[in-house]
């Protein structure tokens, strides 16, 4: 199984082709996006929603703790404390793609 991985380079990059921007000046875009979309998801609040047209929903919820969880390894019993989670939900039209037959 081939998995091509891409990085926030190649992002600059492509945004760089599409715009006809500078390399550098597309680099400094995709890391201030990518810095905003952090900077949203991990401030105070326990629910955010970052809801991006046609791409798709980020949803940060808190978990409740778990005083029983238990290490499946060592079978010892744990406490994991509350935290939050991050969940994507993909738009319609990546979630039609998704879809379709290979």
């Amino acid at each position: 199984m081939n998995i091509k991985t891409y990085t926030k380079k190649d992002i600059a990059l492509e945004f760089s082709q599409r715009k006809g921007n500078s390399v550098r000046k597309s680099l400094q875009l995709t890391e201030e996006f990518f810095n905003i979309l952090r900077d949203i998801l991990i401030e105070d609040n326990p629910y955010v929603r970052i809801e991006i047209r046609n791409f798709g929903v980020f949803e940060s919820k808190p978990t409740k703790a778990k005083p029983r969880a238990r290490n499946p390894m060592t079978n010892e019993e744990i406490y994991v404390p509350a935290h939050k989670k991050i969940r994507f939900k993909p738009g319609k039209i990546i979630k039609e793609y998704m879809r379709k037959p290979i």
